[in-house]
């Protein structure tokens, strides 16, 4: 992978709006247009709220896909060489796939793949889920392990990788 960024970290460790100033940056640099794969569902108040929150703290200036499934073929599409994507969720992204009952190999592989071959720079957002007590239930458990699988296998192939804790970014890979 080329020019790929994963950010990780818990939940309100500040990946998001970390994600958000690299992609600014980077795009204000190079002159390139933001995109933004948001993988969230709107199924309740409490999502609607964090939806409106994110899109109030970036702005106008991005362009907004909601994917919360196929972000491989949304990369393949919208992405060119004037742009630079952040992508918010992988986390998400993985929650979305098991609940379709998803080939979780086969979707892990086709977005590797096609990070491979991007022809922008892309921002990563995953949380890091390993950290806490084990989950009682087989499910949670599952997830647990997955999103670790997933996060590893993007973590080889990137660039950079960030490190969220309290707002403050921990560099454990840099190009």
């Amino acid at each position: 992978m080329k020019n790929i960024s994963l950010i990780l970290g818990g939940a309100r460790s500040g990946k998001s709006e970390y994600a958000e100033t690299l992609t600014t940056s980077i795009a204000e640099e190079y002159g390139l247009r933001k995109l933004y794969i948001a993988t969230a569902e709107n199924r309740d108040d409490e999502m609607n709220a964090r939806i409106i929150k994110h899109k109030q703290r970036r702005g106008t200036d991005w362009q907004t896909f909601e994917e919360p499934l196929n972000i491989a073929s949304l990369i393949e599409t919208a992405q060119n060489a004037n742009s630079v994507i952040m992508i918010d969720c992988l986390t998400l992204w993985l929650s979305n796939l098991m609940a379709a009952e998803k080939d979780i190999n086969a979707e892990t592989e086709r977005l590797k793949n096609t990070l491979e071959v991007a022809e922008c720079p892309i921002i990563l957002i995953s949380n890091e889920v390993g950290l806490s007590i084990v989950p009682e239930n087989a499910l949670a458990r599952a997830f647990r392990d997955e999103q670790g699988l997933l996060n590893q296998k993007l973590a080889k192939g990137a660039t950079n990788v960030v490190f969220m804790a309290a707002g403050l970014p921990l560099i454990l890979k840099q190009a």
